[in-house]
């Protein structure tokens, strides 16, 4: 999976700098062009002489050549690689890169980049544990940068706790498992349905809910990004794509969302129900505003909006996955397992109202994910875009 890919590793200025080493050996015998861009601190640490022989290329430093007055592209080499790599990423460099802060050639590199990120912390425990610290991991992840969680040992300054930078074996293992990831839905074709649903009462009203299509578009983008051809039928919401080959379809109803999915789901590889489709509709629409003024209240009599998922569940063949949605409030997990079976879906993702953070709205989600099979995974609070990347590595290993 690493043969030919092109490859930045950033080394920033800490103790576990000596560890990179190993890393780009690693790198180099499974095949890649590794491009090393290090900190001035850094090198205080590993000498790029050492670097340069093991990657048979000039290391990257400085902005330019002081000598010679030669230009280092940060731009050019964003665009050139598959991937970068920081390791090891200290406090400062993560804070750096989490506010924007190019104050060196590996930051301005980051900030470039066009490939996937991946970000290896090293540093002592209560740095780690601090606050700040916290709060910029978090945000890098929002960005869509990959986190590999640093170990639990024994620290530089010999205290014991979480800091290690994870071990260059395990790194480029996650490097691995991430290009096979990408290969997976590389030319699949993804159906995404994300937002609400309004059902008309008159010219004026609707029946409705809370989902902004967050967390449908982030599944949509992380599939886009791993080389899916991904069409979003989408309710009414206020954002959009950052991804141009994603096929947006914009209805407003249930019954034209399922229209368009019916429609589309047989040539699909893979469909994803995350649309918080309204179960009823009006009647009858009024085709006038309906006047308060009037003595009587007017009752409006609700019919049941025709069932997507279990309707592709009943179409479905045995080369194609279908993913549904419960967002529940109580008796969560039989509710959603009730659904799974019901509707012939071969996963399901369990959103709970009672977790703080989860939920319409909301940058975050905590899901539980439940297989046809039997198989059940359970996660921690996420960013939505982190929740995506669950979601879709679930669905291509269930």
């Amino acid at each position: 999976m690493l043969k030919g890919k092109h490859i930045i590793l950033g080394i920033s200025g800490g103790i576990a700098a000596y560890k990179s080493v190993t890393l780009l050996r690693l790198l180099i015998k499974a095949g890649a062009e590794v491009q090393v861009v290090i900190t001035p601190s850094g090198k205080e640490f590993i000498t790029p002489v050492t670097l340069s022989a093991l990657s048979g290329k000039p290391v990257i430093s400085e902005f330019f050549t002081a000598n010679t007055g030669e230009w280092h592209s940060h731009v050019d080499i964003g665009l050139w690689a598959d991937a970068m790599v920081i390791a090891p990423a200290t406090a400062s460099s993560i804070a750096k890169m989490a506010n924007g802060v190019a104050d060196n050639m590996l930051i301005t590199t980051y900030l470039s980049a066009k490939a996937p990120v991946f970000i290896a912390p090293a540093m002592d425990l209560d740095m780690m544990a601090h606050p700040s610290t916290k709060r910029n991991i978090e945000l890098l992840k929002s960005y869509g940068n990959h986190i590999i969680e640093p170990a639990e040992g024994e620290l530089a300054s010999h205290l014991i706790g979480k800091g290690r930078m994870e071990e260059p074996e395990e790194i480029v293992k996650y490097l691995y498992r991430f290009f096979a990831s990408q290969q997976a839905l590389k030319g699949k074709n993804v159906l995404v349905t994300a937002g609400p649903t309004y059902e008309k009462i008159d010219p004026v009203r609707f029946i409705g809910n809370y989902s902004s299509g967050k967390m449908g578009y982030a599944i949509a983008e992380e599939a886009a990004h791993r080389g899916a051809n991904v069409t979003i039928v989408s309710g009414p919401v206020s954002i959009s794509t950052s991804t141009p080959n994603i096929n947006i379809i914009k209805v407003e109803s249930a019954r034209e969302m399922y229209e368009q999915c019916v429609k589309i789901f047989p040539n699909c590889d893979y469909a994803i129900m995350c649309a918080a489709v309204a179960d009823y509709a009006p009647a009858k629409y009024i085709d006038i505003k309906i006047k308060r003024e009037k003595e009587d209240v007017p009752v409006i009599k609700l019919v049941k909006n025709p069932d997507i998922a279990a309707k592709l569940g009943a179409i479905k063949r045995p080369d194609q996955t279908l993913v549904g949605f419960a967002l529940e409030t109580n008796n969560e997990e039989n509710n959603a397992l009730e659904k799974l079976h019901r509707k012939n879906l071969d996963m399901i993702i369990l959103n709970s109202l009672q977790d703080s953070g989860a939920g319409f709205g909301k940058d975050t989600n905590k899901i539980t994910t439940y297989f046809s099979n039997g198989k059940k995974l359970e996660y921690s609070l996420k960013s939505k875009v982190e929740v995506a990347k669950d979601i879709l590595d679930s669905i291509i290993t269930k």
